[in-house]
């Protein structure tokens, strides 16, 4: 009997039932995760529909005298109830660094498609391609920020149509590093993806009447763009975590506003390791996304799961 056919043992009928707990857990606490942001966001926007603006959902009080009366849970009430009064804050910076990273992202996409196809394709264009990507991944990107920042000056800068949508207008000078910067890294991940095209397929699309840019556009680019969705998926979780260095200029993101939490209240552990299981959430959340993403856009009949 093959080991396709043959029946599961007692052990891995218990394995798989760990599995499928370990992913309802997984998926329990995502969802309680992105249920607070929620209603922490359309409660502060709707202007504290369900509890003042700046106020918990939960109060800090009730949460601690619950927990104190939990055995094995006692000594951890008044850290709970901590955390809980200061998770407003938090949710706050959390939407900055969502905006931040998302907005980013997008734009830099924006960016690093024509770099890719000018670096693979072009003559001339392909040595600006390069200086681009080579200046920018090769200087730190606290250095570009601060350049933008305090070099520039641009936030003062920032157009009056935009300006005032962000509590501070330095975010769209963070907006504007990242996405510059995150370009570079993403245009890299494409040339990449072109390479694995099969040259033939330019020679191809030219046979049938395709001119070398429609070649690139309907054929090169929409297998390209798939193939580098795992790459792509990298630099969607770098930016989330190097989001955090725009607090260094100021900007009230969740870094920002944990350090500043801190600096206040002497509880650095403490904050810190909630702050960090919060970039946990959004890491994860980013790659369970572009899992997604990746297997909707999939070319039938080619990757891993494709059959022999």
């Amino acid at each position: 009997m093959s080991s396709a056919t043959r029946p599961a043992t007692v052990r891995e009928r218990v394995a798989e039932s760990d599995r499928s707990v370990g992913r309802l857990l997984l998926v329990a606490a995502g969802a309680l995760f992105w249920g607070w942001l929620a209603v922490s966001w359309v409660n502060r926007w709707l202007g504290g529909v369900l509890v003042p603006v700046g106020q918990p959902l939960v109060p800090p009080a009730a949460v601690e005298a619950t927990l104190a009366g939990v055995p094995g849970l006692a000594a951890y009430a008044a850290d709970a109830a901590f955390v809980v009064e200061m998770t407003p804050d938090l949710a706050r910076g959390t939407w900055l660094t969502v905006v931040i990273t998302g907005v980013s992202l997008g734009l830099g996409f924006v960016i690093a498609v024509p770099l890719a196809v000018t670096r693979v394709y072009g003559r001339f264009s392909s040595w600006v391609s390069l200086a681009y990507t080579e200046l920018l991944r090769g200087t730190p990107l606290l250095a570009q920020l601060f350049v933008l920042y305090y070099g520039l000056n641009l936030a003062s800068y920032v157009p009056g149509a935009v300006s005032g949508v962000f509590a501070r207008d330095v975010v769209w000078v963070a907006i504007l590093g990242f996405t510059l910067n995150g370009a570079a890294y993403q245009a890299e991940y494409i040339r990449g993806a072109l390479e694995s095209v099969e040259e033939g397929q330019i020679t191809a699309g030219r046979a049938i009447g395709l001119s070398k840019l429609e070649t690139i556009y309907h054929v090169v680019l929409p297998q390209g763009l798939r193939y580098a969705i795992p790459s792509w998926t990298n630099e969607f979780v770098y930016l989330i975590k190097y989001s955090s260095l725009a607090g260094f200029i100021t900007v009230p993101e969740l870094y920002y506003r944990a350090d500043q939490i801190a600096a206040e209240t002497f509880r650095y552990t403490l904050i810190f390791l909630v702050t960090g299981a919060m970039y946990l959430a959004l890491v994860l959340t980013a790659s369970k996304l572009m899992v997604r993403v990746e297997d909707r856009v999939a070319i039938p009949g080619l990757g891993a799961g494709s059959e022999e």
